[in-house]
């Protein structure tokens, strides 16, 4: 990438400045009095009414400098932007960002709900549908099969679109086979509701690869990583539900006419849910702010003109990044363990304990829920101390005690002791998803947020197929310890790699670079003074 000269950028700017003739002759004055690092200079008429409507301290001169690369890039592949421009690089925190994130989070619950929704009652839908367990299986797979092609194309959509069109793509996507399912309660058309299932895998493809998209465009510096653990949060919170609900809604009960009943009644409420969280993204979800949120993002906002990004050129330099690499493999690995264990924890349940189908969706939502907490704990510890290394590092290494623990004691006879290693494996695990998203977009910066996500999640569902498919094939031949070694192997190896990432922090760097250069104060609307605006 070439460097850009804002000085031509911002000339009109600068011409702004200076008094021009009337038709008369005289002096006409283009310029308004404004307090600039408490003197009273003169400056261009618009950059004075925006200090004034957004709180905005205005420094004259900023100077940015920004290069990345770990020396594996070269020419015109090595990134490199500075400026040395008159022009300010405000920032701003809008009380939006939070209703962006809400809205974010809720058809993002439901698409998480409608993934898991058949293998929580794996058994039952088997009966229902006169199917084998293996097809019941790839109602859950489907999902990341669909991710792995769609994913690209969607990525270029969301860079070159925006959020507010990715957003409204996903919503009316799961809302489409949220109403497909409501057809297919009769028991010779599981293909219907199969279709209604890769509908709302598309709609998967627009959600998973948002959360980091999100919070890098709506929260500042000391706030992102909980933000995106915020996002991740609604995901996760839909996979719990859908671990409780349909084992509650949907009984054993040997009365296919009952259960067919109560699978519409299921079916009908999430289509509903759907159709009102496509009116809330219509009426409410917005593209981005008027102002970035941290200083790292304005030097990408103001520095980087749209005409110089290329979306190949950015994933060319994602592949031959080797710790984003090593990162993709170690995410794709422990994230498709949690996949596994979602898809297959009714099936190993119910064979170690016969009818307890209930206890097996609170397992699952146990295991959730406190994955849940784990990822906002992550978040909050990763804004305050930025040790993203570490963090990750200390995250895999329990998952593998975890998994260890649970592999070992599934088998005892005694519930309670199932519902508490499940605590700690879905801590663990789930609680990683988020410090892997923000530790790829420390190590990819400044690369599009949605890019390096993307591909994290293409690892993931890679992995995911094959370990469902692994796993399942071990647990029926075999018994439910056997599939939960290969889990324990595969995060064995996951953990070595992980201690061979390097802490690459770019945006970090780039953050501390840019406020060393420019100290401006970030105005908030949170702040008292902007109360009511």
């Amino acid at each position: 990438m070439s460097t850009v000269d804002m000085d031509a950028i911002f000339e009109e700017v600068e011409l702004m400045q200076r008094p021009h003739k009337d038709k008369d002759g005289g002096l006409e004055e283009q310029r308004r009095e404004c307090i600039i690092d408490e003197e009273r200079k003169f400056v261009p008429d618009d950059l004075c009414r925006l200090q004034e409507e957004s709180a905005i301290e205005i420094h004259p001169r900023a100077t940015v400098s920004r290069s990345f690369g770990d020396g594996s890039l070269d020419g015109d592949d090595q990134q490199h932007v500075e400026t040395n421009t008159s022009h300010p690089l405000p920032t701003k925190l809008y009380r939006r960002r939070w209703l962006i994130v809400l809205i974010f989070c809720l058809y993002s619950l439901v698409n998480a709900f409608q993934w898991i929704e058949y293998s929580s009652i794996s058994n039952i839908i088997r009966e229902y549908y006169q199917t084998k367990h293996v097809a019941v299986d790839w109602l859950s797979m489907v999902i990341m099969v669909v991710y792995v092609p769609f994913i690209f194309p969607v990525t270029w959509l969301l860079d070159k679109m925006g959020l507010r069109v990715i957003a409204l793509l996903a919503a009316s996507l799961d809302c489409l086979g949220a109403w497909l399912k409501t057809a297919s309660v009769r028991r010779n058309l599981f293909g219907v509701t199969a279709l209604g299932q890769f509908v709302c895998a598309v709609a998967n493809v627009f959600i998973l690869g948002m959360p980091s998209r999100v919070a890098g465009l709506w929260f500042g510096p000391k706030e992102v990583s909980t933000a995106c653990s915020i996002c991740v949060f609604g995901n996760q919170l839909g996979i719990a539900l859908g671990f409780l609900v349909p084992p509650l809604v949907v009984p054993n009960s040997g009365d296919m006419n009952q259960v067919g009943e109560r699978l519409s009644m299921l079916f009908y409420a999430v289509a509903a849910i759907t159709s009102v969280l496509f009116i809330l993204v219509f009426l409410f979800f917005k593209e981005k702010p008027a102002l970035p949120p941290s200083p790292a993002q304005a030097v990408v906002w103001f520095n980087t003109p749209d005409e110089d990004y290329s979306y190949l050129r950015s994933i060319r330099r994602l592949t031959i990044n080797p710790n984003f690499i090593m990162l993709t493999f170690t995410y794709g690995i422990i994230t498709a363990v949690f996949y596994s264990i979602s898809t297959l924890l009714n099936r190993m349940i119910v064979e170690q304990y016969p009818g307890k189908e209930v206890s097996a969706g609170k397992i699952g939502l146990t295991l959730v829920l406190v994955g849940m907490l784990g990822s906002i704990i992550c978040g909050f510890w990763l804004d305050r101390t930025k040790t993203f290394k570490q963090t990750t590092l200390v995250m895999y290494g329990t998952s593998l005690l975890s998994m260890i623990l649970f592999t070992f004691t599934l088998s005892l006879g005694h519930l309670w002791v199932v519902f508490l290693t499940a605590a700690c494996l879905g801590f663990f695990v789930a609680g990683y998803i988020p410090v892997g998203f923000e530790f790829a977009v420390e190590l990819t910066f400044p690369e599009s947020e949605s890019t390096s996500s993307g591909i994290l999640n293409a690892s993931a569902q890679v992995f995911g197929v094959i370990f469902i498919l692994v796993q399942g094939h071990l647990v029926s031949d075999y018994n439910a310890l056997a599939g939960n070694l290969f889990l324990c192997t595969s995060l064995l190896l996951g953990s070595i790699m992980t201690g061979f990432i390097k802490s690459d922090l770019r945006r970090q760097k780039a953050h501390e670079d840019a406020m060393k250069r420019q100290p401006m104060k970030m105005a908030s609307d949170d702040t008292p003074e902007n109360e009511g605006k």
